[in-house]
Formats: C-alpha cells, structure tokens, sequence
C-alpha cells in the first residue's frame, strides 16, 4: 500500500481533496485536539457530496469510548486509541481496506 501523508493541521476539505485527487481507498485521520466528532463528520459528508463515500475512513486518537458508537454511527469504520498495538492497526488496514481493493 501507498501511504500519502498530508502533514499536521489540515482541513477537511484539505483531506478530502487529496483522498480525491490521489484515488485513495482510505483515509486514516489522527486526532488529539477533541474534535473528532466534528472532524470526521465533517470529513464524511464532503465525501457523500463528492460521490466518494466508497473511500474508507478510520483514525485514532484521544477518542473517549462513548463517543466510539456516535463515529461508528455516522460512518467511520474503524478507531485505534492509544494503546492499540501497531500490528494490530496495520492487520485492519490490510483486512479492511486491502479486501476492498482487490480485483475481482
């Protein structure tokens, strides 16, 4: 898999835009300001509007369990909070992802 990072700081449209441009098929988001509610919402709806609601978001951060099941509610398709051992981060992406993107 190819990897594009972005760089600390960017917007949603930002993200989206890149995700679009580079033809991803995920995007993976870190966040640790508190505002991943508003982040990853945000980030899921310009894809619908976009037409690319097919490109899988995930991310991590400091993501208080109870707000796990509002992400998981709106879209988002996997969460890794600290803790989450770095095996077991990459064998979601490669199940999740990887599966998604196989030929037919």
């Amino acid at each position: 898999m190819e990897v594009i990072y972005t760089g600390l700081h960017q917007t949603p449209e930002q993200i989206v835009d890149t995700a679009i441009a580079e033809d991803a098929d995920a995007i993976g988001m870190s966040v640790l300001s508190g505002a991943h509610l508003t982040l990853f919402k945000k980030v899921i709806e310009l894809l619908k509007a976009a037409d690319a609601d097919d490109i899988v978001v995930f991310g991590g951060g400091i993501i208080p369990e109870e707000d796990h099941q509002a992400l998981y509610d709106m879209g988002v398709k996997g969460i890794f909070t600290p803790g989450t051992r770095m095996d077991e981060c990459v064998d979601w992406v490669r199940n999740t992802v990887g599966k998604q993107t196989e030929p037919a």
